[in-house]
């Protein structure tokens, strides 16, 4: 059957047939067009959820990066301002030797840094006295290694006026032997959360978050911080930050009482 001849018989059928006839025709040609709509966005969306990169700022395997709470370079809804540039932020985290014993360490703790940190450490000797955080937090498995060796060295910890301490740093923070926060730093947590680019099963993913919720719960204790702290984080969802005040922080352990004294002096 040619086109022209299908055309004719289209036609002939559509000026024959009653208007409920056509209505329902129409109807269910709306339906079917629909249907198949539905099933492309759907294909669609499967398939940017299957290739999306997921930022996690508690997985190695995720790239340094401001943490999700972060909009146009400063967090939503900080408590004050954050004097160092995102740019700076969201590179991986650089260690400088600077007077007094301080060694700064600024920017995203990317897999790995734990390692470079030790090195700086032991290269360093016994000229440092303090780590002085600015970070957006990160792997949350760096963090923990860093925040033991700098609980080992009995090194003190500070994030100055200005700094952002958030994510994963916290943890870091924790390890001071000394621990002090001043006025006007920004320091925050939230959930651990998968940001690793191969997607997993959610059993897996729920797994893994429970493994490291309970390390991290269990360094927290060890460093003498109180269990409030984490819970803030368990409570507060992956793209916000739950903002400590320097109340919560005393009430917490996070600061320490030595910390506060120095500063009132």
């Amino acid at each position: 059957m040619t086109l022209q001849t299908a055309g004719h018989r289209i036609k002939a059928y559509l000026l024959a047939a009653d208007d409920g006839t056509l209505m329902r025709h129409a109807f269910q040609a709306l339906l079917a067009a629909s249907v198949v709509f539905i099933v492309i966005d759907w294909r669609e969306l499967g398939l940017q959820a299957s290739t999306a990169p997921i930022y996690d700022p508690a997985s190695p395997a995720s790239e340094p990066i401001l943490p999700p709470a972060l909009t146009e370079g400063e967090p939503d809804a900080s408590p004050a301002e954050i004097t160092a540039s995102p740019e700076t932020l969201k590179q991986p985290i650089r260690f400088e030797l600077r007077p007094g014993g301080i060694l700064s360490a600024e920017g995203a703790i990317e897999a790995g840094a734990a390692g470079r940190f030790a090195a700086e450490i032991e290269a360093r000797g016994e000229y440092v006295k303090t780590v002085q955080l600015n970070s957006p937090g990160g792997s949350v498995d760096d963090a923990l290694a860093m925040s033991r060796l700098i609980r080992e060295k009995q090194l003190g910890t500070l994030v100055s006026t200005g700094a952002l301490c958030a994510s994963s740093c916290p943890i870091v923070l924790a390890g001071g032997a000394i621990r002090t926060v001043e006025k006007d730093a920004v320091v925050g947590v939230h959930q651990v959360f998968n940001g690793s680019k191969d997607r997993l099963s959610p059993e897996l993913a729920m797994s893994q978050a429970q493994r490291t919720t309970a390390g991290v719960s269990r360094h927290l204790e060890e460093m003498g911080i109180k269990s409030g702290l984490w819970l803030h984080a368990l409570e507060t969802p992956p793209d916000r930050l739950y903002y400590l005040t320097a109340e919560e922080m005393k009430a917490f352990s996070l600061v320490t009482e030595s910390a506060a004294v120095a500063k009132a002096k």
